[in-house]
């Protein structure tokens, strides 16, 4: 399914994004090509699977208001925001975590604000029961009519457009590898894969959910299971937005070998897993591997527009 012709005239997205190898000899040494399937240029405000998993659900809000979910870190909450200013919608972020409210805006959430999203703290608990019918009649009640989009943007939507990832990626690699927070660009990617590719998806925080998740929204988008995929819950690195040195280290030696600025909470943990895999002889000599970078390190807040909370 293609992006809006309306979302792609107005914010003239890069796509198919570029797909470039490297060469790697933790890699190469083991027969294995890896390629960087660069998803982060397709936008600067909506790099990568933000852009893929939020076109068809704005050209379904048609200009409404859209609320959605994140944490004080969220890549999606970012977008939102920034689709919002620059296509002129109005935007919502329920942001996890009520005790936030009365502290400064970090510079993921002042970027938020800045692009004119209204952003509103929830205690965690309420949180957790977003999806309830109560909670969601609780936040229309407060801010009117709105599309609601969950958190991380992953829908049935969603998938179905991310299923242009696998398209362009049709006979460039026998595995394509992806971070995964919510599941929906592993859904979408997984079912636009031609036969004999597979899909990898790296979760990037703890709990063992996201193969239901994954099966789930494919249900939802495709009416049943789609393509070949599979997780690997190994490297989460002790949760979301966490890290440890021996992770840290890695993304700055992979600067220094690549020149690509890695972006520490999804990109870093997906290269350092398809590392170590290449590593346990994972895949096959001869096999191209295609890591979907999908985002770019976190940049400073916007400084020109100052916006209520």
């Amino acid at each position: 399914m293609n992006s809006p012709p309306r979302l792609d005239a107005l914010l003239r997205p890069r796509v198919p994004s570029p797909l470039r190898e490297v060469h790697d000899e933790r890699f190469a040494r083991h027969g294995v090509r890896l390629l960087l399937k660069r998803d982060d240029l397709i936008h600067p405000d909506l790099p990568g699977n933000k852009w893929r998993k939020l076109a068809l659900n704005l050209e379904a809000a048609a200009g409404r208001t859209v609320l959605t979910f994140g944490g004080a870190y969220s890549n999606h909450l970012r977008a939102t925001a920034a689709a919002g200013r620059l296509l002129g919608f109005p935007t919502v972020g329920v942001v996890r975590g009520d005790e936030l409210a009365h502290r400064p805006l970090n510079p993921s959430l002042a970027r938020c604000a800045a692009d004119g999203m209204r952003l509103h703290f929830v205690d965690r608990t309420t949180y957790r029961a977003k999806a309830s019918s109560e909670v969601l009649e609780g936040l229309l009640s407060l801010f009117g009519e709105a599309e609601v989009i969950p958190e991380g943007g992953s829908n049935a939507l969603a998938a179905q457009g991310c299923t242009a990832l696998g398209r362009e990626l049709a006979g460039a690699c026998e595995v394509a590898a992806v971070a995964c927070g919510t599941g929906g660009t592993l859904a979408g990617l997984a079912a636009g894969l031609s036969p004999g590719q597979r899909a990898l998806g790296v979760p990037v925080l703890r709990g063992g959910f996201l193969g239901p998740a994954v099966e789930r929204l494919q249900r939802e988008a495709f009416g049943g299971p789609s393509g070949n995929w599979s997780l690997d819950e190994r490297f989460a690195f002790g949760g979301y937005a966490r890290s440890t040195p021996e992770l840290e280290a890695f993304a700055a030696d992979f600067e220094d070998r690549h020149g690509l600025p890695v972006e520490r909470v999804y990109v870093a943990k997906l290269l350092f897993a398809l590392t170590a895999l290449a590593a346990e002889g994972a895949f096959t000599p001869g096999a191209r591997v295609s890591a979907v970078i999908t985002g770019t390190p976190d940049a400073p807040p916007r400084q020109d527009s100052s916006v209520s909370r």
